[in-house]
């Protein structure tokens, strides 16, 4: 096995794999269990809470898309893929999308840090500010 083959998994490859199949598998309900699982009770379905969690989700998702949106237009001014305008463009439309995310943030009582959901072994969903 050459270690420069991209066709071979590396090993931290195979241990995200590994992780991945623990964190997403399923085990059949057994008939004599008595009280809600784990995964049960960490998930609160208060009706209370249910619109901003909502929000917390599609923050999130929105955030993510943000941040992709973010490196791939760092990535193409670093390449000179653009021109000065459209550099200019890019700059300002994700100024402000960082700006309305911020005040939905304000307005649901939310931080930038709540959107940063925890995938255990994984680590976290978006890379921390500044990384």
């Amino acid at each position: 096995m050459a270690e420069d083959d991209p066709a071979v998994p590396s090993a931290a490859a195979e241990e995200v794999a590994r992780a991945a199949a623990r964190a997403f598998g399923l085990s059949p309900a057994r008939p004599d269990d008595r009280g809600p699982s784990a995964a049960a009770q960490r998930l609160h379905t208060d009706p209370d809470t249910v619109e901003r969690d909502l929000i917390k989700l599609v923050l999130t998702i929105v955030e993510l898309l943000r941040q992709l949106m973010e490196r791939t237009a760092i990535h193409r001014v670093d390449q000179g893929d653009l021109s000065e305008l459209q550099e200019e463009r890019i700059g300002m439309t994700l100024m402000i999308l960082h700006e309305r995310m911020t005040e939905l943030c304000d307005r649901y009582d939310l931080t930038m840090d709540d959107l940063n959901l925890d995938l255990g072994p994984l680590g976290s969903l978006l890379p921390h500010q500044g990384a």
